[in-house]
C-alpha cells in the first residue's frame, strides 16, 4: 500500500475536505482538512475488490446467511485481540454512532444520569443528550500530558440517577491506552454505582508500537453488565459503509437489546457486511500493521515539530491517528491560537471544548494523511507561532 499517495478527495461529497471552509473558514483549495477522524487512504485492495464484485454482479438485494460475516469478526478478535467472541452475541448497527445511541435507548430511561470521562469523543454527549438523558461529565486528570482517572472525585459526583457509564477505549483524544488496572478500576466504578458498562473501542486494531490494547470483556467480573462496540470503519477508513458491531455477552442484556433494534426496524447494510468479510482475513491484517507502522512515523514527525513550538505540547500517542495539542503554554487565549492554526496556519482541526470538560486549551489534529502534508501542516504551525521562537 502506498500511504504517500496524494488522493484529491475535494468534490467527492465527503465531509472532510468539502465541508471544512463552512464549518472553519479554510478553504479546501490551499487548507489542510485535519479534523474528522477518517484517513486519507484508500482502503486495503481486498476491500475495494468486494465492492467492485458486487458492482459488477449488477443486483443490489437484500443480505441472506450472515454466518460468514459473523465468522469473520469471530476470527478477527480471536487472532487479532485473543477475544473469543459467541457468533450469537453480535449485533450490526449503522456505526457506533448509532450503536451507542441503542444503547442509550435500550439500557436507561428519560432524565437518568449517562457518565462519560471527559474530554471525550464528542458524539457520545450529543446522542445523549438528544435521548433526553443528562451526561455526567467526570474529568479526566491530566498528568504531564497524559490522562488518567480520579474515582474518588468521580465516586463524590455520583447522585444515584446515573445508569451508564460509557467508556473510550482506546481514548479518543488523548490516545491512551488503558492498562488493565485501569480497566479494573473502571469495571470496578460501574459496579459500585450499578451501571451499565458500554466499552467503545473502535480504535481498538490503530496500536502505537510498543503498546497493547486489552479488550474490556477480559475484565473479569463484569459480564452482566457489559457491552461492547467494536467496527471496521476507523481500522479499513470505510466510516461511509456505516456499519459497526455491539457485541453483548450477558443473555438478559441481549434480549433488551434485540427487542429495541426489532421495534425500530433495524438492519444492516449489506455493502458493509461485504467489506467487513473482505477486511476481516489475512488481508486486511497485513494492511493494519503496516498502517500502523505508517502512522507511527506520522505521529513522531508531527509531535518533533509541534513540540518545538514554545508553550506547544502535543500528548504522546499510544493509539488512534488523533493528536491532541495542548496551546495552554502559549498564554494565548483559545480565540487566539485557534485563529493562527485556522487563519494563518490554514488547518482545520477539531476543537477542544466539544470533546467537553478538560478541552478547552486542545485542539484535535487528524494525523492519517500522507506523510507530505504532515511535514506541510508542521511548517505551517511553525510559521504561524513563529513569534513565540
Amino acid at each position: 500500500m502506498n500511504f504517500d499517495e496524494i488522493i484529491d478527495r475535494r468534490g467527492t461529497h465527503n465531509v472532510k475536505w468539502d465541508e471544512m471552509q463552512a464549518i472553519y473558514g479554510v478553504s479546501p483549495d490551499d487548507g489542510l482538512a485535519m479534523w474528522v477522524a477518517d484517513m486519507d487512504f484508500a482502503a486495503p485492495d481486498c476491500v475495494r475488490e468486494a465492492i467492485h464484485n458486487q458492482a459488477n454482479h449488477g443486483v443490489m438485494g437484500y443480505f441472506g446467511n450472515d454466518g460468514p460475516y459473523r465468522d469473520a469478526i469471530c476470527w478477527w478478535m480471536e487472532n487479532r485481540h485473543g477475544w473469543s467472541v459467541d457468533p450469537k452475541s453480535i449485533f450490526t448497527t449503522h456505526g457506533l454512532v448509532n450503536g451507542t445511541a441503542l444503547c442509550v435507548d435500550a439500557f436507561t430511561n428519560v432524565g437518568d444520569g449517562v457518565v462519560l470521562f471527559t474530554p471525550v469523543y464528542h458524539a457520545f454527549a450529543r446522542v445523549i443528550r438528544a435521548a433526553g438523558r443528562n451526561v455526567v461529565e467526570c474529568q479526566l486528570v491530566n498528568n504531564n500530558g497524559r490522562y488518567e482517572y480520579d474515582f474518588d472525585a468521580y465516586d463524590a459526583q455520583m447522585t444515584g440517577s446515573e445508569r451508564m457509564v460509557i467508556l473510550c477505549s482506546p481514548h479518543n483524544p488523548g490516545g491512551r491506552v488503558w492498562s488493565k488496572a485501569e480497566l479494573e478500576a473502571v469495571a470496578a466504578f460501574a459496579k459500585r454505582h450499578n451501571l451499565i458498562l458500554v466499552s467503545d473501542e473502535i480504535h481498538h486494531d490503530l496500536i502505537m508500537p510498543g503498546h497493547t490494547h486489552i479488550p474490556m470483556t477480559k475484565i473479569d467480573g463484569i459480564e452482566d453488565r457489559l457491552v461492547m462496540m467494536t467496527a471496521t470503519t476507523k481500522t479499513f477508513n470505510i466510516a461511509g459503509s456505516h456499519s459497526g458491531n455491539v457485541i453483548i455477552a450477558d443473555p438478559d442484556l441481549r434480549a433488551k437489546f434485540a427487542a429495541r433494534m426489532a421495534a425500530l426496524g433495524l438492519s444492516p447494510n449489506s455493502f458493509g457486511l461485504f467489506m467487513a468479510m473482505a477486511a476481516y482475513s489475512p488481508e486486511g491484517a497485513a494492511w493494519v500493521d503496516e498502517l500502523c507502522i505508517y502512522l507511527d512515523g506520522n505521529r513522531r514527525l508531527f509531535d518533533e515539530g509541534v513540540n518545538a513550538i514554545p508553550g506547544v505540547k502535543s500528548m504522546a500517542l499510544e493509539s488512534t491517528y488523533l493528536a491532541w495539542v495542548d496551546f495552554e503554554g502559549t498564554g494565548m487565549t483559545r480565540d487566539e491560537f485557534t485563529s493562527r492554526v485556522q487563519t494563518a496556519a490554514k488547518i482545520a482541526p477539531n476543537h477542544g471544548p466539544s470533546f467537553g470538560l478538560g478541552g478547552e486549551n486542545f485542539l484535535r489534529f487528524n494525523l492519517a494523511t500522507p506523510r507530505s502534508r504532515i511535514e506541510d501542516a508542521v511548517g505551517r504551525l511553525k510559521a504561524a507561532f513563529s513569534d513565540l521562537q
